[in-house]
């Protein structure tokens, strides 16, 4: 039979301003579309995320903040009161189990297609396209459009939609926000000089282009204390057809700055699992505490094994789990007992807007030990 180990850095509390983590296994957002058409959360999302909830903290799979920020079939939204009224229902069940979840702040920017806007074309910082192939709409996969620039004098708006967003999650009872300001979607393209070509003060310079998301999070922070909010970051990504050559250089800017906000954690997407540019060394967690004295949650292809490491040699705080959190609900029984986990999820169903393939993965039942 296996056993626990008597020690596990993982498996430690942590605190986040004054939210007690009871382990550092986060649950990563993950998209998985069973949110309907009306984009409401629901009793099968209510039934998802709590059998998750032994996690230290979970993050909510990407909310649209805005109609405008909408990019994907199912998707939830929280940018009206029906919205936060049925994330209640969420939230209230994974604190009656015990748990702590933040919502996502999301934005798809250019990543996005005109049949969810009534025929509009998606936004983004500069008209330039996603190299790619397609995007997945409500009518099937469809080429990638040339995004609309957005004007000046809309990013006040944009701002807002944040904020108010902000307010919603608050209205519905989670324990904190995160920003998404990575994998190629709207701030994360506002951040990049391959996206953003802009000649107004949000563009041109590393410290033009990182104001959009300076605001959003002064915005962000004025409805929740600092230490409830948190941002996540890909400086290596290639997804969404990203890559900068000065990467380095925005980046470390990017994590200095958002440093004097006193946030709860800054969430790096440090690993190459997911899609990575190859422009030069990969950013790692080290690279960043050198500039953000805050909590630091990697992300991307961890194991047990290596997520201790990182804990132990200081590089990281908490350690968010994605993949092997859509088949082993039970992560961290399985983490504290030894047991193995399960399969990874076949991704046909990842997205099939019922319960297979979501909430009908079996938690680990160790086999009874027999004694002679």
């Amino acid at each position: 039979m296996n056993t626990p180990e008597t020690k596990s850095a993982l498996l430690q509390p942590f605190q986040i301003g004054d939210l007690t983590l009871p382990n550092r296994v986060v649950m990563a957002p993950l998209t998985r579309a069973r949110a309907g058409e009306e984009r409401l959360p629901n009793a099968l999302m209510a039934e998802y995320y709590t059998q998750r909830a032994s996690a230290g903290l979970i993050i909510s799979e990407a909310t649209v903040v805005s109609e405008q920020g909408i990019g994907w079939p199912q998707t939830p939204g929280i940018y009206n009161e029906t919205m936060a009224d049925h994330w209640k229902q969420v939230v209230n069940s994974v604190h009656e189990a015990g748990g702590r979840i933040f919502l996502q702040l999301w934005h798809t920017g250019r990543a996005s297609h005109s049949d969810f806007h009534n025929g509009d074309l998606p936004v983004a910082p500069s008209a330039i396209k996603i190299e790619g192939d397609g995007v997945h709409t409500p009518s099937g996969k469809k080429p990638y459009e040339t995004p609309r620039a957005l004007k000046t004098s809309e990013l006040p708006g944009v701002v807002e939609d944040y904020r108010r967003a902000a307010e919603f999650a608050k209205q519905a009872g989670f324990d904190g926000v995160e920003i998404h300001s990575a994998n190629g979607y709207l701030l994360d393209e506002f951040l990049q000089s391959k996206t953003n070509h802009r000649e107004d003060n949000y563009g041109g310079s590393i410290e033009n282009r990182y104001r959009l998301l300076g605001e959003v999070v002064e915005a962000v922070t004025s409805v929740w204390q600092n230490d409830r909010v948190g941002v996540r970051l890909s400086p290596n990504g290639a997804f969404n057809d990203m890559g900068s050559p000065d990467y380095i250089e925005q980046f470390t800017y990017v994590a200095r700055q958002l440093d004097a906000f006193g946030l709860a954690y800054l969430h790096v997407m440090d690993g190459t699992g997911f899609g990575f540019h190859e422009l030069g060394p990969v950013m790692t967690l080290q690279d960043i505490r050198k500039v953000f004295s805050g909590p630091l949650m990697g992300n991307v292809g961890y194991t047990r094994e290596s997520a201790e490491e990182a804990i132990v040699d200081g590089a990281a705080d908490l350690i968010a789990f994605g993949r092997p959190y859509i088949s082993n609900p039970d992560l961290v029984e399985r983490f504290q007992n030894g047991w193995p986990l399960a399969e990874d999820a076949d991704m046909s169903v990842w997205y099939s807007h019922g319960p297979e393939g979501y909430t009908d993965f079996p938690a680990y039942q160790e086999e009874a030990c027999s004694v002679d």
